[in-house]
């Protein structure tokens, strides 16, 4: 099990993103959100093809904090099935990876 986690969702509203983040990071579940541009999603949803506009969030994390992160994902987003992906960060900047462990204290 890594210490450190990437945690990827999309979300189709920026300004609600924003403040996600910010509260997400008040509550010390991340140490850092990134927000992307406006992205063209295509994907299949029941059987059909759909298409829209997201944002995609890249949110770093610890191993005590992301299933606290992901509940709060899924409590707060609003599609009735959230993109969630867990990817165990297992090398990087130390210093990085130790400001990822203070942050989320």
């Amino acid at each position: 099990m890594s210490d450190y986690y990437l945690v990827i969702t999309s979300w189709p509203d920026f300004d609600e993103a924003a403040q996600l983040a910010r509260t997400w990071l008040d509550k010390k579940l991340v140490a850092s959100v990134n927000i992307l541009p406006k992205m063209h999603s295509i994907y299949l949803w029941k059987g059909e093809t759909r298409t829209g506009t997201e944002h995609q969030m890249l949110l770093k994390t610890t191993a005590k904090k992301v299933e606290q992160l992901e509940k709060e994902i899924r409590k707060n987003h609003p599609y009735p099935l959230a993109e969630i992906l867990r990817v165990a960060i297992d090398s990087g900047n130390q210093d990085y990876l130790n400001w990822i462990s203070k942050a989320t204290r």
